[in-house]
């Protein structure tokens, strides 16, 4: 069972280790991620920027020959710890992928699935699915959109109408940290724009984690920024951590400020 003690940080990774089979794709990673920020991950293609991401819900445990050492704690407490069960913690901790994925069902059934996967409980027993998809939708900017159409499929939005859509279906199952890879990759600048209002907004109630190629888009969402880079060996590393203003106007190693700058990368 995942506990929520009183604390500043979110989540709390130490010396994190992953290996896809003998290869170490990230390497002695200690990071603390904020409550109620948006914390962006930049950094060269390769140099793990996914694999940390998805360590912060056990997602690389789906990958066939993977496994990790170190600790991450959320809220406390280390989620890879043996009593913990992946499912709960990714109940605490949602997902958001590259491409948006919705289910081939109803706008409406996107979003009440992960409602029925938690049980629909934590105080929503007063409220009706109904009131509580409307919510969700509303949270990720797309009730206005499809009130009229919510038994369509969800597959016949646009491509950034999908990704809000999935953004619905994460904040149904009430988490408290959202993880973002890439979400506006796929999309053009207009759906980027609103994607990226949102991250602003959901963030008075959740904790985002977001890993992005586009340092610009960086710049403009986070309040924090991990730059990752690899070494010699080609594992990925955290190079510099801090606030974004930091990170874009004043860093400290030679490596981050070589690559806000286009030299590498």
């Amino acid at each position: 069972m995942i506990s929520k003690p009183d604390s500043n940080h979110a989540i709390r990774a130490d010396k994190l280790n992953i290996y896809y089979d003998k290869f170490r794709a990230i390497k002695d990673i200690s990071i603390e991620i904020f409550k109620n920020k948006v914390t962006a991950i930049i950094g060269p293609s390769g140099c793990g920027k996914s694999t940390m991401l998805r360590a912060f819900n056990r997602m690389n445990e789906l990958l066939p020959s993977t496994h990790t050492e170190g600790s991450v704690l959320f809220m406390g407490q280390d989620i890879y710890a043996p009593d913990v069960d992946p499912v709960e913690v990714r109940k605490h901790i949602g997902m958001v992928f590259q491409k948006p994925n919705p289910f081939p069902k109803s706008i409406y059934e996107n979003v009440a699935w992960g409602a029925r996967i938690n049980g629909f409980k934590t105080g929503l027993e007063r409220l009706s699915m109904d009131e509580w998809v409307e919510i969700c939708l509303t949270k990720a900017a797309l009730w206005d959109e499809v009130k009229d159409k919510l038994h369509k499929s969800g597959l016949s939005l646009s491509g950034g109408q999908q990704q809000r859509l999935c953004i619905a279906r994460a904040i149904a199952i009430q988490p408290q940290i959202i993880l973002m890879d890439e979400p506006a990759s796929a999309l053009d600048p207009i759906a980027t724009l609103k994607i990226e209002e949102l991250m602003r907004d959901l963030v008075e109630d959740y904790t985002i984690i977001v890993v992005t190629h586009n340092m610009q888009q960086a710049a403009r969402v986070s309040d924090f920024t991990a730059f990752m880079n690899m070494d010699e060996d080609r594992a990925g590393v955290l190079v510099e951590y801090d606030k974004t203003n930091t990170i874009f106007t004043n860093p400290h190693d030679s490596r981050t400020e070589a690559y806000i700058t286009g030299r590498f990368g």
